[in-house]
C-alpha cells in the first residue's frame, strides 16, 4: 500500500515539475538592450569637408625675354634669399637659320640698303657743296654791302640763301643716318648661329634672375637648358610659414559659415588636430563635378591657421586635409546618442528605461550632429534610453541591460 503511494506522489511531482518548465519556457523573458543616459555636456554642429593647404602668396619667377635658359642651379626645395640668391640665367636667343629663298631676300634687302646709303651720301656731299657756296656769297655780298656797291636787300637774299642751305645738309644728313641703320637692321636679319658663334663673348649677353621673396622653391617648370619664350615661367617660390587651408564647401553648408569661426583641422600627418579660423568665404559659387558625377555648387572657403607654425611643421603646398567647421556649439547641453532616436506620428521618439521596462517618450529636438542629438524637451539629465531598439523592443516591454551598460 504504502508503494502504491509513493508512485503516485512521485508522478505528482514529475508532472509538477514538467508543468513548472513549460509554464518557465513560455514566460516572456526580459529583452536584452543597449542603454545609454541622456547626459549634460559640451556639444557642437560642424560642416566637415576635404581641403588642401597652399602658400598664400606663390611667386613666379619668368623669363623676361626669349633665349636660352641654363639648367635650374636650385632644387626643388631649397631655401632662397631675396634679392640675393640666383634661381635662372638666361642668354639672349641666337639667330635663327634661314632658308634659301629667306636668305635670297635678305641679301637683297641689304644691296637695296647699301645702294640708299650710297645715295644719301652722294646727297650730302652735295648739300655740303651748296652751303660753302650759299657762305661765300654771303661773304662776298656782305663786302659789296659794306663799300656800298650792292643794296641791303641783295644781302638779306644771300642770308637767306645760305640759311636754307645749311637746313638742307642737315636733312641730308639725318637721311644718311636713316639709311646708315637700315643698312644695319638689314645686315643684322642676315645673322645665323654660326655668325653669331664668331661674334665676341660678352657677359651682358646673360639676364640672372634673383628670387623675388625669402621662401623655398616649390616648383621648377623648366628645370633642364633649352630654348624658351619671354614669359615662360621658371621658377616657382613661397613663405612655407605663410600657408592658409583652402576648402571647397557646398553652397547650403557656406551659408551657415561665418568669417570668425572655429574650426579644427585633422588628417594632415601630424599627431595633433591644428587650430584654424575661417578667414573669407567667397560670395560666388562654381559648379563642380563629383566622384559620382553630379553636379555641384560649390563655395570656397580660407581658413588660416591659428596654431604657431612649430606644431605644423612639414604641412607642406597642395597637401591634402579634413577641415571641420564649428557653426554651432553648447558648453551645457543635455543630449542623448542619435542612435536612441526613431519617428513615431511624425515625431522623434526614443524607450526610455523606466522600472524595467520600455517606456515610449516623445521628445523635442534641437541641434543634430553625426553622433549626438541635443533634447529641448522630454528628457531629463540621467535618464536612460534604449539604443539601436529593435523591433522586439516596444511600450511597456520588460527589458534588461546588457551587462556592459549597467552601472
Amino acid at each position: 500500500m504504502a508503494a502504491k503511494w509513493i508512485k503516485r506522489i512521485l508522478m505528482m511531482a514529475a508532472l509538477a515539475g514538467i508543468v513548472g518548465a513549460f509554464i518557465w519556457l513560455m514566460w516572456p523573458q526580459p529583452i536584452q538592450v543597449d542603454a545609454a543616459k541622456a547626459v549634460l555636456g559640451r556639444m557642437q554642429l560642424t560642416v566637415d569637408e576635404e581641403g588642401i593647404s597652399r602658400i598664400r602668396e606663390v611667386y613666379t619667377v619668368s623669363a623676361p625675354v626669349a633665349g636660352k635658359v641654363a639648367r635650374s642651379p636650385r632644387e626643388v626645395g631649397d631655401h632662397v634669399v631675396a634679392g640675393v640668391t640666383t634661381v635662372a640665367a638666361i642668354r639672349s636667343a641666337d639667330p635663327t637659320m634661314l632658308d634659301a629663298r629667306t636668305r635670297v631676300e635678305l641679301a637683297a634687302a641689304v644691296e637695296a640698303a647699301k645702294a640708299e646709303r650710297d645715295f644719301a651720301s652722294t646727297a650730302v656731299l652735295q648739300a655740303e657743296k651748296e652751303f660753302r657756296f650759299a657762305e661765300a656769297e654771303l661773304e662776298r655780298t656782305s663786302y659789296l654791302v659794306g663799300k656800298k656797291v650792292m643794296a641791303l636787300n641783295a644781302l638779306e637774299k644771300r642770308q637767306l640763301d645760305a640759311d636754307s642751305a645749311q637746313q638742307q645738309l642737315k636733312s641730308a644728313r639725318a637721311q644718311l643716318d636713316v639709311r646708315l641703320h637700315n643698312l644695319e637692321i638689314a645686315e643684322a636679319r642676315l645673322l645665323e648661329p654660326a655668325s653669331r658663334s664668331k661674334a665676341e663673348p660678352s657677359d651682358d649677353c646673360c639676364i640672372s634672375l634673383t628670387s623675388p621673396v625669402n621662401g623655398i622653391i616649390l616648383r621648377i617648370p623648366v628645370k633642364n637648358e633649352q630654348v624658351i619664350q619671354a614669359g615662360t615661367p621658371l621658377v616657382e617660390i613661397g613663405n612655407p610659414f605663410d600657408t592658409e587651408i583652402s576648402v571647397d564647401l557646398l553652397s547650403t553648408d557656406a551659408i551657415q559659415v561665418k568669417p570668425g569661426a572655429p574650426a579644427v583641422v585633422s588628417g594632415w600627418g601630424g599627431p595633433d588636430e591644428l587650430k584654424a579660423r575661417v578667414k573669407r568665404v567667397d560670395p560666388a559659387a562654381f559648379t563642380k563635378i563629383s566622384a559620382l558625377g553630379i553636379e555641384e555648387q560649390r563655395v570656397k572657403a580660407i581658413l588660416e591657421l591659428t596654431d604657431p607654425p612649430a606644431k605644423w611643421t612639414g604641412l607642406g603646398h597642395e597637401y591634402r586635409v579634413f577641415v571641420h567647421i564649428t557653426i554651432w556649439q553648447s558648453e551645457n547641453a543635455l543630449k542623448v546618442p542619435l542612435s536612441a532616436l526613431f519617428r513615431w506620428e511624425g515625431n522623434w521618439a526614443v524607450f526610455k528605461v523606466e522600472g524595467g521596462l520600455a517606456k515610449l517618450t516623445k521628445i523635442t529636438t534641437g541641434q543634430i550632429n553625426s553622433s549626438d542629438v541635443q533634447v529641448l524637451s522630454g528628457l531629463s539629465a540621467g535618464e536612460a534610453v534604449v539604443v539601436h531598439p529593435s523591433d522586439l523592443v516596444a511600450d511597456g516591454v520588460q527589458i534588461e541591460m546588457r551587462a556592459a551598460n549597467k552601472g
